[in-house]
């Protein structure tokens, strides 16, 4: 379910002292239940997964659409990159946040762990068309529990990430987050009985 705005901006997260120059795209409630504790799982499982290999055929179709546009003009090259076309923003991070756990790996997408923390984990990609930001928070739900929140925070590269941002916004409300939040939730509930990781 899309949130107001406000759902991310109205909480202390850390991540606000590293993106003021960034635009607020979208916030998301995830469908991932759970306790105090499990965070970290949620992290694992979301730098575990990959939309683009996912069981919608539209966003599967999209995403490769995506890559190959990427790879004709040249958008996602090493030179585009972060560290490249734009500096880290682990060069931002007060000096808490500098050391200690960046937080894990992806496997299937071009994302940079930031930091993790108890109940907050960020990552960011950059290209020739934006340097973009996933925040996932851990938040009290109205049940006693806890869920995900992810908030998606973009800043555009010049006209050519303005156009392209305006582009996919459609495709990315109706076709792909809808599937991709399903998927989340059927991952989820299958990892239930799995051991919470120590380490993410």
């Amino acid at each position: 379910m899309r949130l107001p705005n406000t759902a991310h901006t109205s909480r202390p997260w850390r991540i606000h002292e590293l993106t003021a120059d960034f635009h607020l795209e979208d916030v998301w409630a995830l469908p991932t239940p759970g306790r105090p504790d499990e965070f970290r799982r949620l992290v694992r499982m979301i730098a575990s997964g990959d939309p683009s290999r996912g069981s919608s055929r539209p966003v599967r179709t999209l995403w490769a659409i995506r890559w190959k546009v990427g790879e004709l003009l040249g958008w996602d090259g090493p030179d585009a990159g972060v560290g490249s076309r734009v500096p880290t923003l682990r060069d931002r991070l007060p000096v808490d946040l500098r050391g200690g756990p960046a937080g894990p790996d992806f496997d299937g997408l071009p994302f940079a762990s930031l930091y993790l923390l108890a109940d907050e984990w960020a990552a960011e990609i950059a290209n020739r068309t934006v340097h973009g930001v996933i925040h996932i928070g851990w938040v009290p739900d109205q049940t006693g529990g806890y869920r995900g929140q992810m908030a998606v925070l973009v800043k555009r590269n010049g006209l050519l990430g303005t156009a392209y941002m305006a582009a996919i916004t459609p495709f990315r409300h109706l076709i792909v987050y809808p599937p991709m939040l399903r998927q989340i939730e059927r991952v989820w509930r299958a990892r239930a009985s799995e051991p919470i990781p120590a380490q993410a």
